[in-house]
């Protein structure tokens, strides 16, 4: 059957409800840490704050907040590759939902720095949140795109080495590849759904060309990565 990615899709994910909390959220969040994981989603986050690290001194404090955090895979991740490489990193997630960010301290009460907050990414407290790098892995599709310009702009204003967004193209094929990946990881019937929608709210280069421009980003990257990602790295140094 023939499938059209044109367009964005407007449709909701069951994750997107904030209030949400369970055995199955848990395991929802579980399962997507390890599809990133293997399909190289963490390595494609770390390589874009290597590459803006790269321009600042090692001895320096640096402070990162990974935006729509989940269960904090990706902040472990930089925890570890901080220790091994003698960087001082603080490390901050954020998420919308309680449920989620009690479930990544849990997983993370090895590691003394990171730390979590529960928020609501357009309410003031994040706004006036100030660090150095800014992470958006897989998040920013869960948005329109007026919310999308708003948010990546607070970014921009608050981060002040750069902003590390790793995202979904939105293509058939990677639908798809999708659906065959869910009977391999075996997952459940709402990581399925949302999985899907996913795809569909995900990104062709051009739309990110197009915040970028309406964003006056003049220091920008947007590559294809395996599988079906884009890296959006903007840098302010």
């Amino acid at each position: 059957m023939f499938l059209n990615t044109k367009y964005r899709t407007d449709k909701s994910e069951t994750m997107d409800d904030f209030a949400m909390e369970g055995e199955v959220l848990r395991e929802a969040l579980d399962k997507i840490a390890q599809i990133n994981r293997l399909l190289g989603g963490n390595k494609l986050t770390l390589l874009g704050v290597k590459a803006l690290i790269a321009k600042v001194s090692n001895t320096s404090k640096i402070t990162i907040v990974d935006v729509g955090c989940g269960n904090g895979d990706m902040l472990r991740n930089l925890a570890d590759y901080g220790a091994k490489n003698n960087l001082n990193l603080n490390l901050i997630g954020i998420d919308a939902n309680k449920f989620t960010s009690d479930h990544a301290l849990k997983l993370s009460e090895n590691y003394p720095n990171i730390s979590y907050r529960c928020e609501d990414i357009f309410d003031k407290a994040f706004r006036e949140l100030k660090c150095d790098i800014v992470l958006c892995t897989l998040t920013l599709h869960h948005f329109k795109e007026d919310a999308i310009l708003d948010m990546v702009n607070v970014f921009h204003t608050n981060a002040a080495i750069g902003i590390v967004i790793n995202d979904l193209q939105r293509s058939s094929l990677a639908y798809r590849l999708f659906q065959s990946l869910c009977f391999v990881f075996q997952l459940n019937a709402m990581s399925r759904e949302d999985g899907m929608i996913s795809i569909l709210r995900g990104f062709k280069k051009s739309e990110l060309i197009d915040f970028s421009k309406k964003l006056n980003f003049g220091n920008y990257t947007i590559q294809w990565k395996w599988a079906f990602r884009y890296q959006w790295i903007i840098s302010k140094i």
